[in-house]
């Protein structure tokens, strides 16, 4: 049985590391990450790996509290963003193969995505 909590700590903390190589090991090749607010859609892992490696500012998170089944984990976390700080949440879905197929983040209000080097599908 999958330890659904677990592979969401884990994927916090290595995204926190930048601990790409097992952060990307965590994810299905055909991950899907979306965030709600902003109408953005990352697909496949090499883009989404692209989108945290680029993502600009300096930025940390910190889990605080995690809870989950055999299919699906949620991970209300907060955030730094240079001098900004709040909180979000991560619903994490899980593969058969234990691995994450799709991430949806929702960030505490609405803004406008910043310039990225990485495509990114709008809503």
């Amino acid at each position: 049985m999958i330890d659904s909590e677990d592979l969401a700590r884990r994927f916090l903390s290595t995204l926190e590391a930048r601990d790409w190589d097992a952060w990307a090991a965590l994810l299905a090749e055909d991950v899907v990450y979306e965030m709600p607010q902003t109408r953005e859609r990352v697909t496949g892992r090499a883009a989404y790996l692209a989108f945290n490696q680029t993502y600009p500012g300096e930025w940390h998170l910190s889990p605080k509290v995690v809870i989950g089944n055999s299919q699906r984990a949620v991970a209300w976390f907060g955030f730094r963003l240079d001098d900004e700080s709040g909180g979000g949440q991560a619903f994490i879905e899980i593969g058969p193969d234990g691995l994450i197929t799709r991430v949806t983040d929702f960030w505490p209000e609405p803004y406008d995505p910043p310039a990225r080097p990485v495509p990114v599908e709008r809503w």
